[in-house]
């Protein structure tokens, strides 16, 4: 499995596109680390606990890179997240800062 995911070998605890991974069907980067979070009862949401808790789940970004959480985290610089919205906006950034997400809104 693991050539198929991810270039580095890794072995993965689950696969990224399967039933614990991403709930049957391919789920990607933010919507994998969405469903890992309950608006009311994780927050407000430290950091080093997500990260402790999930850091080695397979996260898949696009449609060839698998990255884990704490691959996404290393970029992540608020180390506690009031909400849910402010748990997107930080890891959005982080993820874009740190060239995990090829996604980078424009302002117009």
């Amino acid at each position: 499995m693991e050539d198929m995911y991810d270039e580095s070998g890794r072995d993965w605890p689950h696969d990224p596109d399967g039933e614990e991974g991403s709930e049957g069907g391919r789920k990607y980067g933010m919507a994998v680390l969405s469903k890992k979070v309950d608006e009311g009862e994780d927050f407000p949401l430290q950091r080093e606990a997500f990260v402790a808790e999930y850091g080695d789940d397979p996260v898949r970004i696009n449609y060839e890179t698998v990255v884990s959480v704490a691959d996404i985290f290393e970029h992540v610089e608020a180390d506690e997240y009031s909400d849910k919205v402010d748990f997107w906006k930080q890891v959005g950034d982080g993820m874009r800062s740190g060239d995990v997400w090829d996604y980078h809104p424009t302002d117009e």
